[in-house]
C-alpha cells in the first residue's frame, strides 16, 4: 500500500494506465476530483472509497488549507490474475417454513 500527500491546494494528475487498477480511501482532509473536461467534480471526505478506472478524471485536487492523504490500495499480482473457478452456492429451499 501507498498513501499519497497532498498538501493543501496540490493538485497530481491521474495517468489511467498507472491508475488502473487502483482502489484508493481519503484518510485525512479532502480530496477533490477533477473531470476530463477541466471541471471541478466531487469533493471527498475522510474514509470516503474510490476507483478511478473508466470515470475520465484527469486529476486530484486538495481544496482545503489542510494536507489531505490518500491510501492507494493495488490488487498483489497473485489476485489480479486469478478468477474464481468455485461454482456460486446455492441456499436451500425451505418452502417457507422457519
Amino acid at each position: 500500500m501507498r498513501t499519497l500527500t497532498l498538501r493543501g491546494g496540490a493538485r497530481v494528475a491521474v495517468v489511467a494506465a498507472a491508475w488502473h487498477d487502483v482502489f484508493a480511501v481519503v484518510t485525512r482532509g479532502r480530496v477533490q476530483l477533477e473531470l476530463r473536461d477541466g471541471e471541478p467534480g466531487p469533493v471527498l471526505g475522510r474514509d470516503a472509497g474510490f476507483w478511478l478506472r473508466g470515470t475520465g478524471v484527469r486529476a486530484l485536487r486538495n481544496p482545503g488549507r489542510r494536507t489531505a492523504r490518500v491510501r492507494i490500495v493495488t490488487p498483489t499480482a497473485g489476485t489480479a490474475t486469478r478468477q474464481s473457478t468455485d461454482p456460486v452456492r446455492r441456499l436451500q429451499n425451505d418452502r417457507g417454513t422457519t
